[in-house]
């Protein structure tokens, strides 16, 4: 059966503990013998190609065209914790009953907050007829589960996504419910949806460069490297690049002074007991950044923006810091 068949479907799966509780170094999900041999690109998904050429489908669900285009929103799903926890999920016949999960020790807080990545990812631009600003995570749970042509298909396409793997992945150490996992790629809705930002199905926007939560006591860093396109100002042209594997320069907002809250915090983070961590991505219209990690303060210059030099904690991978060092030669 090709991409797009419920076959698979036809044996009842439960959710099984810890599903994102890897490590990334573990051996793959092996890549399933059917299904495309690329993924979906452009407005048209593996499933709307299979109902154009007559073959069969599921039956569809309220939010049906919605949730297949955002099908496309995964393709940057690049770590074998995410492939097979999202996997393991798509695949279950019916919708998990996350806080019972959670209650009864089956699904841990980290299982709980890969959930949620998973299913923000896939209702984000859903109406609000269906699913109302005050809805909770299992009203987004029950939404999606309520597509399953859309969850066959992302069955599939995690199995063809396994063989793009192309980087060895580490824990974000010291946080055990954090499902992230360094130089692995990330959007937005998956970062804060990691680190418990909020609680419902839907993320809260972040436009800014800088993410602080105080809950978690952690500032997020998202970095465009490439920032010679229209989308920025010249107040807004910060200038932050790799300086080497180990260091990374990075410019503050343009109104942080050095002996500001936000400027203290930064220079004294290890003191306070915070964390900065750093995401970057190439260009503005990339949806994901890379998650490089935590990186401590170094030294910095000026105020201003401040321009500070971070040390991370795990070096870049060349491949990773060629392209970085390109984008802003």
């Amino acid at each position: 059966s090709g991409a797009g068949s419920t076959s698979h479907r036809s044996r009842p799966r439960t959710a099984s503990r810890e599903c994102f509780a890897n490590d990334g170094r573990k051996a793959r999900h092996p890549a399933g013998r059917h299904g495309p041999r690329e993924a979906p690109r452009g407005n048209r998904c593996w499933s709307d190609l299979r109902q154009a050429a007559g073959l069969p489908v599921a039956p569809a669900g309220p939010a049906e065209e919605t949730l297949r285009r955002a099908c496309g929103r995964l393709l940057h799903v690049d770590d074998e914790v995410r492939l097979l926890g999202y996997r393991d999920l798509a695949d279950l016949r019916g919708a998990p009953r996350v806080d019972e999960l959670v209650g009864s020790g089956e699904f841990s807080e980290r299982d709980r907050r890969g959930v949620r990545m998973f299913v923000s990812q896939l209702v984000d631009q859903v109406s609000r007829d269906l699913l109302p600003a005050d809805a909770t995570l299992q009203d987004g749970v029950d939404l999606v589960w309520r597509h399953p042509q859309v969850l066959a298909e992302l069955v599939e396409l995690f199995e063809v996504l396994d063989g793009q793997v192309d980087h060895v992945h580490a824990r974000l150490h010291g946080r055990p419910d954090v499902p992230l996992l360094v130089h692995a790629r990330y959007t937005r809705l998956e970062i804060l949806s990691a680190f418990g930002h909020g609680s419902g199905p839907r993320v809260s926007s972040w436009q800014s460069g800088v993410m602080w939560l105080p809950d978690e006591q952690v500032d997020l860093f998202a970095v465009t490297l490439d920032k010679t396109g229209d989308g920025f100002s010249p107040t807004t042209r910060y200038r932050d690049y790799a300086i080497s594997p180990t260091l990374f320069h990075w410019e503050s907002q343009s109104a942080t002074r050095a002996d500001s809250p936000t400027g203290l915090r930064y220079q004294q983070h290890a003191d306070r007991g915070s964390e900065v961590v750093i995401f970057a991505r190439l260009r503005p219209d990339d949806r994901s950044f890379w998650c490089l990690g935590p990186a401590t303060y170094d030294r910095h210059e000026g105020e201003r923006p401040m321009a500070i030099t971070w040390r991370l904690s795990h070096p870049l991978p060349g491949d990773l810091f060629a392209r970085f060092a390109a984008a802003v030669a």
